[in-house]
């Protein structure tokens, strides 16, 4: 089989499920990664013809799509702040929004040397990974609650070549960290139950729930055990960060308030939604 006669079976197979643009956005992402093939490549040649191994691959990944299996796990890999991490189905697929929190941090932090920084809930290590490529000179630790997380954040360490120590804990079950930080940063699971209808099914159906939901009745849970380690766990002036929920941004920063942190700041992401979060430890 031809390339242009495989692309045009993704198309037409794809249609009424994604867009257009984003229908073949998939098949060249799959074109790079099997065939090592950029866009201009296959333009250039598509009378290139597939082997049957190969083509056996490309439709084993169309029949995934269809049925909305993320693209990023069929790869196995995905770019994030111009890095390359390896995801699965045991970690979240970094996000855009997640990538101006870590922006934010460097922002704060990228001319201080011998930075002590914690993650909490890291998943795929995506923001230590990034942290330790930009402040080389900083000592950072990364928690999860899940050891097949930790496996894919340790992987991305190396595949990143960077040092970060990863620590196996529930933080629900702490009553202090074990060190003392200059920064404490999260995106903790902040998904209300109630608003699974708003999401979309390659997350509903294949993203982990444990990374993601909260229940309604305890949306501030992790929040404020997170925040109850950080008022300890802190460095006086110390940072704490969050990615939070758009919808408790204000209750997010109440809580913080009553727990005596200051220069509380609540800041929107590109989309022009409340994301992110900041407080300082007195």
């Amino acid at each position: 089989m031809t390339i242009k006669a495989l692309k045009e079976i993704f198309q037409d197979e794809l249609a009424g499920i994604y867009p257009k643009e984003e229908a073949l956005s998939f098949f060249y992402l799959l074109c790079e990664a099997y065939l090592n093939k950029s866009r201009i490549d296959i333009a250039l040649t598509p009378i290139l013809e597939i082997g049957p191994d190969m083509e056996a691959s490309f439709l084993k990944a169309l029949e995934q799509l269809k049925i909305e299996f993320p693209i990023q796990y069929i790869i196995g890999e995905t770019e994030f702040m111009d890095l390359v991490f390896e995801v699965n189905e045991q970690v979240l697929i970094p996000r855009p929004e997640t990538e101006e929190l870590i922006s934010w941090i460097l922002h704060t932090s990228s001319q201080e040397l011998n930075t002590t920084i914690l993650d909490i809930g890291t998943g795929s290590g995506c923001i230590p990974v990034v942290l330790a490529k930009h402040l080389p000179e900083s000592s950072i630790e990364a928690m999860d609650v899940s050891a097949k997380a930790l496996e894919v954040a340790k992987t991305n360490a190396i595949r990143n070549k960077v040092h970060i120590k990863f620590i196996h804990k529930d933080i629900l079950e702490m009553d202090a960290l074990q060190n003392n930080y200059d920064i404490i940063v999260s995106n903790p699971p902040y998904v209300r139950e109630s608003e699974k209808k708003l999401m979309q099914n390659n997350v509903l159906k294949y993203e982990p729930d444990l990374a993601l939901y909260v229940s309604d009745s305890d949306p501030l849970i992790f929040y404020k055990q997170i925040s109850k380690l950080a008022a300890k766990g802190l460095k006086p002036n110390g940072y704490l960060y969050f990615e939070i929920n758009q919808y408790l941004g204000a209750a997010i920063c109440e809580l913080l308030t009553s727990m005596g942190f200051k220069n509380i700041e609540l800041k929107k992401d590109i989309y022009g939604v409340d994301r992110m979060i900041r407080a300082v430890k007195i």
